[in-house]
């Protein structure tokens, strides 16, 4: 399905990962993927030395899940909130004439979130309300704007973000800051659908996926109530990580005019009030 296709896979963090899981099915279905991970690049300025380490061992986490799950696999790194390091990582690709089918974004931050629990949005600060929404929405736009610039994603190419159903209502896992910042993802995807459709044939959609505690995010956010409580309202209970990479790379098929689309991964939770 996915022959002779090569895909941008940001956000994995371990095996575990949402982003893991829609990398393994695209290669499966035969295409190929460039990973990427926070870590420490040439353009990261005045770094502290915890800083630095902590940078240091998340790429070589990443890596090494990389390479335990799948293999041999292209890997970079990219801190989106650095314009330089997009630019450079961008140029990186062009030179080494990889040109890209689509990219999946599952890129989110949000530093209000601690220990599980959630800063009142009242008490929400401007910087941290900024960094969330730089990070989880707005990199969406300056990542693709750097492929466009450098010639690297293709006409026609397909472009997937991850959302949840926070971006719309307030659930019982209130997200607060991040909810903003993931409606803000939605909504970008749609002007980006309207915007890139018309000027290169490209596709953007994003999906709302099942509360899910596999991965080091959910399990940094959500409590097991949270998933228990969605599976018991869900009709279909929980979707699972294969459901999401199944709709990933069905978006990611070649000439399919599905675009603007916030789709549902979710087992029916979305209708359930």
């Amino acid at each position: 399905m996915l022959s002779n296709t090569t895909f941008l896979i940001t956000g994995i963090a371990d095996k575990h990962s949402l982003a893991m899981y829609v990398a393994k099915e695209i290669i499966k279905q035969g295409g190929k993927v460039v990973c990427t991970g926070l870590g420490v690049s040439e353009h990261h300025e005045n770094l502290s030395e915890k800083a630095k380490a902590f940078l240091n061992k998340n790429f070589e986490d990443f890596k090494q899940a990389v390479y335990d799950e799948l293999g041999d696999t292209s890997v970079e790194i990219l801190d989106v909130t650095l314009d330089e390091n997009i630019a450079s990582f961008a140029r990186s690709l062009s030179n080494k004439k990889i040109k890209l089918n689509g990219l999946l974004h599952a890129i989110a931050m949000d530093k209000t979130i601690r220990n599980k629990e959630v800063k009142p949005m009242i008490d929400v600060t401007k910087d941290e309300f900024c960094d969330t929404m730089n990070v989880s929405a707005y990199s969406l736009i300056r990542l693709t704007h750097y492929l466009l610039k450098h010639d690297v994603l293709e006409q026609g190419a397909s472009i997937c973000s991850l959302s949840y159903i926070a971006a719309a209502k307030v659930t019982f896992h209130p997200y607060r800051n991040i909810s903003i910042a993931k409606a803000a993802l939605e909504r970008i995807t749609i002007e980006l659908a309207d915007e890139l459709g018309r000027s290169h044939g490209i596709r953007v959609n994003a999906i709302r996926f099942s509360p899910y505690m596999g991965s080091k995010a959910g399990n940094a956010t959500l409590n097991q109530k949270d998933v228990n409580t969605s599976e018991k309202l869900s009709p279909l209970g929980n979707a699972k990580p294969s459901d999401l990479a199944y709709e990933v790379v069905h978006l990611f098929r070649p000439n399919l005019s599905i675009t603007g689309e916030i789709r549902h991964v979710d087992g029916g939770y979305n209708i359930t009030g």
